[in-house]
C-alpha cells in the first residue's frame, strides 16, 4: 500500500466513520482490509482505491468502513457499569419517573447486540418494573451487525464471554452449535441504523450508553459527538462511557457522576438547564 493509497483510505474512513488513523497504522490497515480484498476479488490496495472512486461505489464505501471499524463486544462487559445501572441508576430513575413510568435507554455503537441484551435480561429481572415502559434502543452504522444483533444467535465462545450461566440457560435455546436468545428479551430491544458522526434526533434517554467509542475519534469528532449525545440526555440522565474514556478537554457539559465510577457521567447543572430550555 502506498503513501497516496494509505491517505486516500484513511480520509475516506474519516469521512464515513469517524475513524482517525495515525501514520503508523498503514499495515494494521491493510491486514484489516484482507477480506474486503478476497470479496471484492481485489489483487491489490491499487484496485480497491480505483473501484471506491467510482461513482456507483456508495455500497463499497460503506463496506469498508464496517470492515475497518472495531466490532468488538460481549455480555456484560465491564460489569461496573452494569452494576451501577443496576443499584443506582434504576432506583433514581424509577423515583423521578414514579409519575409517568417510563424509562428510555439508548446503546450507541451496539455492534452485534450484546451490550443492549445484557440491558434487557437485567431489566427483566427488576419486578417493580412490571407495569413500567422500558424502551431500549440499540443503534450502529454497521449493517452486519446490526443483522447479527437483530437474529440474536451467538456461538458458544460468544456466550461463554461474561454472560452468567444461569441468565443463558433462562433466556436462549440450543440451536445446533449456536445459542439463540428468545423472542422475548429480543423483543425488548429495537434496532435502527445510525452513524455517531452524523446528525439525527433519535428522542430523549434517560440513560446512554456510548462506551469505546470515543477513543477512535479525533477531538473535533469526540466533541461534536458528546455536543449530540448531551442534547439527547435527560437533564437527570447518565451518559455511560468506557472506563478509560473522558469528557474532560472536549465539553463541559458533563460532570462525573461519582469519583469511584470511571466512565460515567451526568449533566453539569447548566448544561441541563440549557438542555431542558432547548
Amino acid at each position: 500500500m502506498t503513501p497516496r493509497e494509505f491517505s486516500f483510505l484513511c480520509a475516506l474512513l474519516k469521512e464515513r466513520s469517524g475513524l482517525n488513523l495515525s501514520a503508523d497504522t498503514r499495515e494494521l490497515l491493510e491486514v484489516s482490509l484482507q477480506p474486503l480484498f478476497r470479496e471484492g476479488a481485489f489483487p491489490s490496495a491499487a484496485a480497491l482505491v480505483l473501484a471506491l472512486q467510482r461513482p456507483e461505489a456508495e455500497a463499497l464505501r460503506a463496506r469498508l468502513a464496517e470492515a475497518v471499524t472495531v466490532q468488538e463486544s460481549y455480555f456484560f462487559r465491564d460489569k461496573a457499569p452494569f452494576r451501577y445501572f443496576a443499584d443506582v441508576m434504576l432506583p433514581r430513575l424509577m423515583r423521578a419517573r414514579e409519575d409517568t413510568r417510563r424509562l428510555k435507554v439508548w446503546c450507541a455503537a451496539a455492534a452485534t447486540g450484546q451490550e443492549p441484551y445484557s440491558l434487557a435480561m437485567q431489566l427483566a429481572e427488576q419486578r417493580e418494573l412490571a407495569n413500567w415502559t422500558v424502551e431500549i434502543l440499540a443503534t450502529d452504522f454497521a449493517r452486519e451487525a446490526l443483522r447479527k444483533a437483530r437474529a440474536g444467535i451467538y456461538s458458544q465462545f460468544e456466550v461463554q464471554r461474561g454472560l452468567p450461566v444461569s441468565l443463558l440457560i433462562k433466556h436462549f435455546s440450543k440451536t445446533g452449535k449456536a445459542w439463540e436468545l428468545n423472542p422475548e428479551i429480543r423483543g425488548k430491544v429495537k434496532f435502527r441504523p445510525h452513524n455517531l458522526i452524523e446528525d439525527i434526533e433519535l428522542g430523549v434517554f434517560d440513560v446512554i450508553f456510548c462506551r469505546n467509542v470515543l477513543i477512535y475519534f479525533d477531538g473535533e469528532t469526540k466533541r461534536q459527538v458528546l455536543a449530540r449525545l448531551a442534547s439527547q440526555l435527560a437533564r437527570d440522565g447518565y451518559l455511560v462511557l468506557g472506563a478509560s474514556e473522558t469528557t474532560t478537554g472536549a465539553t463541559d457539559a458533563f460532570i462525573a457522576a461519582g469519583e469511584d465510577q470511571h466512565g460515567i457521567f451526568r449533566l453539569d447543572p447548566a448544561a441541563a438547564k440549557t438542555v431542558a430550555a432547548a
